[in-house]
């Protein structure tokens, strides 16, 4: 599309966000300006590196395909171009040729993943902070953006003492190899360049990815450049939500692309099946879903992606279940901050049209909207398993996304960094508290 195109294409995603209060990303549109006096920038600041989570960061691609899922899709580009966050993709027809851009091939004999054929997908931006302030080049869909002026406010500088660790969130830790030699390279960089320990930040599935990548660093390394770890809204038993998604698709309310479409893309990423409930922490009568045939618990995962003719996905859960499931400590100081006090679901109920329909009931739990408080309350058994410090801050009537927003939270980020280590076990956060 040409700038014309493009301008049409950011128009409509406001008038999306703006219409549709289930969109996950209608609180980044304009996201709120950081709160706090300026500080004069200085490199005394214990250097931090922000991990996002899924979705959280710029994707960018060529192409030279061999055949088009639509004669108006682009067959070939000589320069790479934004994947992610693509406004085109809110299109009527932009959706199915962005689909066949972003998704991956499975090798089953391999266990391996591609990217689609005559697709080369790159990660803009690492150490930097601009793909993961905002997802799209228009500077709408603000994610990190307010957490990072507010960081610079107090004393930081983009790209210098705090950076951001950008990875391709469709793939599972086992098939990012290359992501974590650079994240420890970095680590090292920060280190010997400001001469103190470096802070890790991850948000949703990203500090998951935190967690893989500490349990596979020696202790002594960790001792020496590892400050700590603040994890916001981690799900660390798993998250139910990746059942519906992978049943019958969520389009978080966007208008213009069914459930069933956008279910074509989130089925094709390795970090979806990854993100199913974990079996060792998970009752065993659990039932995640629910249909007048069949209830599903974690005992049932086989059959379940049998039934939803998704057996790819079975093999993908088998390459990714132990990945972090046994959730090792870190061994690191750890603060452990998440949303509850919000209905969330924990069960989706399906009538016959099952799995090509939306539930037609859900059955709610505590939470933070999007991932259960039993998940992300999992961090509590690392007390007394590691011999630093675990620090638990529960906010609330935090919603997942509101907590890379929300001046409660930096304020405790801000004291953290400030050395500040005690943080309250609960901060309320509902309308109308102080």
């Amino acid at each position: 599309m040409g700038s014309a195109g493009r301008l049409c294409s950011a128009l409509l995603l406001v008038l999306l966000l703006h219409q549709s209060s289930g969109f996950w990303l209608l609180n980044v549109v304009f996201p709120p300006e950081a709160k706090q006096r300026v500080r004069v920038p200085s490199n005394s600041t214990p250097p931090l590196i922000i991990v996002p989570g899924n979705l959280g960061n710029r994707l960018e691609a060529k192409i030279d395909k061999p055949t088009l899922v639509h004669w108006m899709c682009y067959k070939k580009t000589e320069d790479f171009f934004p994947l992610w966050l693509d406004l085109n993709m809110f299109m009527p027809i932009g959706v199915d040729c962005w689909i066949d851009n972003i998704r991956i091939v499975y090798n089953r004999t391999t266990r391996r993943s591609s990217n689609s054929p005559g697709v080369e997908v790159r990660v803009p931006g690492f150490g930097q902070t601009y793909p993961i302030e905002f997802l799209d080049y228009n500077r709408l869909a603000g994610y990190f953006h307010t957490m990072v002026q507010r960081l610079v406010n107090i004393g930081y500088v983009r790209n210098e003492t705090v950076r951001g660790a950008p990875y391709d969130w469709r793939l599972a830790p086992n098939e990012n190899p290359e992501y974590f030699s650079r994240l420890e390279a970095m680590v090292e960089e920060m280190y010997e360049q400001y001469k103190q320990p470096v802070f890790l930040l991850g948000h949703s599935m990203g500090c998951q990815y935190v967690l893989y990548f500490l349990n596979h660093q020696p202790q002594a390394w960790k001792d020496k450049y590892i400050r700590g770890f603040m994890s916001l809204g981690a799900p660390w038993g798993g998250a139910v939500k990746t059942f519906r998604v992978m049943t019958s698709g969520e389009n978080d309310g966007i208008p213009m692309i069914s459930n069933i479409k956008i279910r074509e893309e989130q089925r094709m990423t390795t970090s979806n099946p990854w993100m199913l409930p974990t079996e060792a922490f998970w009752p065993k009568d659990h039932v995640f879903i629910s249909t007048p045939t069949f209830n599903y618990t974690h005992q049932d995962y086989q059959r379940f992606f049998s039934d939803i003719s998704f057996d790819d996905g079975w093999y993908m859960w088998e390459d990714t279940k132990n990945l972090t499931a046994d959730l090792q400590p870190p061994g690191v100081e750890t603060w452990c901050m998440y949303g509850v006090g919000l209905p969330t679901p924990v069960t989706y109920i399906y009538d016959e049209e099952f799995p090509n329909a939306d539930p037609v009931d859900l059955v709610y739990a505590d939470g933070d909207d999007t991932v259960d408080s039993f998940s992300m309350s999992q961090c509590k058994r690392w007390v007394g398993q590691q011999e630093k410090t675990v620090h638990i801050t529960e906010f609330r009537g935090m919603p997942h996304l509101d907590i890379v927003f929300n001046d409660k939270v930096h304020h405790q980020l801000q004291r953290i960094l400030d050395g500040k280590s005690d943080t309250p076990k609960q901060v309320d956060c509902r309308p109308g508290m102080k």
